[in-house]
């Protein structure tokens, strides 16, 4: 499915960089740790007809992936942002190209790339749903819930969001709180659409712990493995019941059509920062879609910016199981747009205004900002 139709070029003057560090409304602990505050940087490309406005999701440190904050902040800095500002006027979709000789750093991309992108559909009028091609006015929400202090504890917790009205839970798990943790959940629960998260925390040598979570009706466990381990989750996949989903493994359209011939997976979760910008999110969702492979929309504890790109992406037609797209009061007591994602009957709206749809709260913006940098031509 082409993009409906490519962006205008326009002119860029500069992009202007800043670190934020927003307090979560409480810790989020997974297996890799516990965030309490989240590190982002926000991205605004400066033109003469506006401003466009990205996230490069990377957190402090280097642990979901090899990508971090002062990496990216200096890939973007001293490489990316001078290479697209050799070109007089540029269009989005020729972002990525520019950017291809320097390797990796995709989530500085990705936050590159849709400043641009929403700088360019801003000035013309264009919603970025609708370019991307989305066919839905609202998506699904699923929330991911963080390993708590115990089963107990975990029950609770996932109570309340049921309340809130999630129509999917995500269980972050990791060896000795897995079994457990999803036999409560599903005892207190019965049925509710369920799958837990384990990124990258097992190996292997777990394949009968992974195993005993068949009996869970589970939607899926999501990236059991290390994200090089392409052929051991494709051996995974033949000796547990429940579908495999790959997240850290998927950097790319090249990576996603491997693992797919391989049989490692046979669902995938989409991050556009993760696979270097919403164009290649969307050529992987293409693929998949026509690979009859079903796909989500995953989370990266996204501000508003991120959040509303997020769920323009999940409105595709091959977004078939609901993703990460949840409320920004999930983690936020204060976000940084004037309009916030709210969740409405199990759902978030898509943003219909032009680009990402959403306006930024200047007043929450300076209050998060630690670090600032102007690049210009």
């Amino acid at each position: 499915m082409p993009i409906v139709r490519p962006t205008a070029p326009v002119a860029l003057d500069g992009f202007e960089l800043r670190v934020l560090r927003i307090p979560l409304v409480s810790p989020f602990t997974t297996s890799f740790g516990t965030e309490t505050v989240r590190e982002v940087i926000i991205v605004r490309a400066l033109t003469a007809d506006g401003d466009g406005w990205g996230e490069i999701v990377t957190g402090e440190a280097p642990l979901y992936s090899s990508e971090y904050t002062q990496g990216a902040w200096d890939a973007a800095s001293r490489w990316l942002i001078p290479a697209l500002l050799e070109t007089p006027r540029i269009a989005a979709e020729d972002v990525s190209r520019i950017l291809e000789p320097f390797k990796g750093h995709r989530m500085a991309k990705a936050g590159v790339e849709l400043a641009v992108l929403d700088a360019a559909l801003r000035a013309e009028g264009r919603p970025l749903a609708a370019y991307l091609g989305a066919e839905r006015d609202r998506v699904p929400s699923g929330v991911s819930v963080g390993i708590q202090s115990d089963p107990a504890r975990l029950v609770e917790v996932v109570r309340g969001y049921l309340d809130e009205g999630y129509v999917r839970i995500k269980l972050k798990i990791k060896p000795g709180r897995d079994i457990a943790d999803t036999a409560a959940v599903r005892e207190a629960f019965g049925d509710i659409p369920l799958q837990v998260d384990a990124n990258s925390a097992y190996t292997l040598a777990d394949i009968e712990t992974l195993a005993g979570l068949d009996p869970f009706d589970l939607l899926l466990i999501e990236q059991p493995l290390q994200e090089d381990d392409i052929v051991d989750h494709a051996t995974l996949a033949r000796r547990v019941r429940t579908p495999i989903c790959l997240d850290e493994s998927i950097v790319s359209l090249k990576a996603a059509t491997d693992a797919l011939a391989l049989g490692s997976t046979s669902v995938i979760n989409i991050k556009a920062g993760r696979v270097g910008g919403y164009l290649e999110a969307v050529a992987i969702h293409d693929l998949c879609r026509e690979a009859g492979i079903p796909v989500w929309c995953g989370g990266m504890v996204e501000t508003g910016i991120g959040r509303a790109a997020n769920a323009a992406l999940a409105a595709l037609p091959g977004f078939t199981l609901p993703g990460d797209v949840s409320a920004s009061s999930r983690f936020y007591h204060r976000d940084i747009v004037t309009e916030p994602a709210v969740l409405e009957d199990g759902h978030v709206r898509v943003p219909t205004g032009p680009g990402i749809g959403v306006d930024i709260d200047h007043a929450a913006l300076e209050e998060f900002t630690v670090a600032r940098e102007t690049v210009r031509r």
